[in-house]
């Protein structure tokens, strides 16, 4: 079996969690709150009270048969230290809850040595606060369908530490662009135009840091970067005691497979910095770029995102609510027949426009 550890209250021996609103460990059965430093000891007891093993090595059974190779591949069995249960969770897992009793459990071999995080967003706004704002996120939508709105319902909320790669790094930018003004001015017989061409250069040092990249597999880099940004400034250093009662990941996308992805974002950022200082032109296009980055170094982090889950005609759709700031995103159903009249008024009203400047001109 694999390492698993429960934080159990000393008062009622119930499992204790990670509570958002207080920031502090509570027991869900007697309401008792922990500062999450004090299970600094406690993590000491739950190691040496851990060595000490009953020897079952009399029994003897010859129930079950053998895995076929390949059939456990990528998954881990667990025993629940509250009941007993067996936990079957993925390579990826590194906390979750037991299926029979409910306790929060965290696996603690998916965070030693390398795969340890280095820091963690602790979550700051809980279950209720997910679902409200999934609920105001699809208020007002025009183009909804109004059965998806009736029908709704919410098929999972889970809160999830995801796993994210902070890079930090030096950037070296120089863009070339082609911009044009143009002048434009008019006598009795004719109208005329000049266009201006100019070369124009840009370029800078710039330093990047904890730029972040999705460490998981399983979460759309796309949906996670659009929940950003997370406030650096309320990490903390890891410990496991802010996993429980949530689900967590470990990575398995590594640091060196993330770089490109970083600096990608990088290199994007620079250039959008670098545009932003070409100003008083008609138009602007870059002809060419050298984007150079040096002196990177990244770190291992693990931020609090809310998974919401919904079907809907058989489709399924997946919503994330950043657990600190409550930002929420997430895809939406159309109504093709709203869409449709929704398209057409706007070609009209282009078109009636269109029209009205015509004979203004003319």
């Amino acid at each position: 079996m694999s390492d698993l550890k429960e934080y159990k209250c000393p008062a009622c021996g119930g499992a204790i969690e990670f509570d958002s609103k207080s920031q502090k460990m509570k027991c869900p059965y007697c309401d008792t709150e922990f500062e999450v430093e004090t299970l600094k000891e406690l993590d000491e007891q739950m190691k040496r009270e851990a060595m000490q093993e009953d020897d079952l090595s009399g029994w003897q059974t010859d129930a079950g048969g053998e895995w076929q190779e390949g059939e456990t591949d990528g998954m881990s069995v667990y025993t629940c230290q509250s009941c007993g249960g067996e936990i079957i969770a993925d390579e990826t897992t590194g906390a979750s809850n037991c299926p029979y009793c409910g306790n929060p459990v965290i696996m603690t071999e998916k965070f030693k040595g390398d795969l340890r995080p280095d820091l963690v967003i602790p979550f700051k706004l809980d279950k209720k606060a997910a679902k409200e704002a999934y609920y105001k996120h699809i208020k007002g939508r025009r183009l909804l369908p109004k059965a998806f709105r009736k029908e709704n319902h919410i098929d999972e909320i889970k809160g999830v530490y995801v796993p994210f790669w902070l890079f930090d790094a030096d950037v070296d930018a120089n863009v070339r662009y082609k911009a044009t003004k143009v002048r434009m001015w008019s006598d009795s017989d004719y109208d005329y135009t000049e266009t201006s061409y100019y070369s124009v250069e840009r370029s800078g040092d710039m330093s990047f840091a904890v730029v972040p990249v999705d460490g998981s597999e399983k979460m759309p880099d796309d949906l996670m970067e659009s929940i950003e940004p997370f406030n650096m400034a309320e990490a903390v250093d890891f410990q496991t005691a802010y996993l429980s009662g949530y689900l967590a990941d470990k990575y398995d996308v590594s640091a060196e497979k993330s770089v490109e992805r970083a600096h990608v974002r990088m290199r994007q950022s620079a250039e959008d910095v670098l545009a932003d200082t070409v100003k008083g032109y008609a138009t602007v296009e870059p002809e060419n770029t050298n984007v150079r980055m040096y002196g990177g170094k990244s770190q291992y982090a693990l931020y609090p995102v809310w998974i919401l889950n919904t079907t809907w005609k058989g489709e399924k759709y997946i919503f994330a609510m950043n657990g600190q700031t409550g930002k929420m995103t997430g895809d939406l159903p159309v109504d093709e027949k709203i869409y449709r009249k929704w398209l057409l008024g706007m070609t009209i009203g282009f078109t009636a426009l269109a029209y009205l400047v015509g004979m203004l001109i003319f």
